[in-house]
């Protein structure tokens, strides 16, 4: 609907506290995850990742509430999976950032770290969609693997590396 008053097309009225709630959930939840990227001295950090929930959350929140979609359940349905399209390709984008690829030992480092930019985007979404539930799992698991499953992860990789060596006879040079 477009203001008589002002010629710019008008949000429908939705409740502050929901709206608030919504983004500061989302915020809430990157800035969390972007400690941790900070604390373990990785790139994206909590401004970063607190950036990417919020921006994610208001994309949503904007266009499920836009008046002109009012009546229209189909029209919020492809807007709705647009945004999601949008917000999700363009993320890994972000993501692609961090990757740092080292040609002396093929490796690919920054996995972990673009892998959390898709799942902050992702969970701004659902805060966006108010999909609680579905927010509060998947914040809990996103932390769960973030902080429990990095010790288990670096075990099973010394281990790793452990065998491999004595395979090879100790001779660390030979590793590729």
């Amino acid at each position: 609907m477009v203001c008589k008053a002002c010629g710019l097309w008008q949000i429908r009225a939705m409740d502050s506290f929901d709206t608030a709630l919504r983004l500061l959930a989302a915020t809430t939840v990157g800035v969390i995850i972007g400690l941790n990227r900070d604390w373990r001295g990785r790139p994206a950090g909590m401004r970063t990742m607190g950036l990417v929930a919020l921006g994610a959350a208001m994309l949503t929140v904007t266009v499920t509430h836009l008046p002109l979609l009012d009546n229209k359940p189909d029209a919020v349905s492809r807007v709705i999976q647009g945004v999601i399209q949008g917000v999700m390709a363009g993320i890994g984008f972000l993501g692609g950032g961090v990757l740092i690829q080292s040609h002396h030992a093929l490796k690919v480092h920054g996995m972990t770290t673009a892998a959390a930019i898709w799942a902050t985007a992702a969970l701004g979404i659902t805060a966006g969609l108010a999909a609680w539930p579905v927010f509060l799992m998947g914040s809990a698991l996103v932390l769960l693997l973030l902080i429990a499953a990095h010790p288990l992860e670096k075990m099973i990789e010394d281990r790793a590396r452990q065998r491999d060596l004595a395979r090879q006879g100790g001779d660390e040079e030979t590793q590729v």
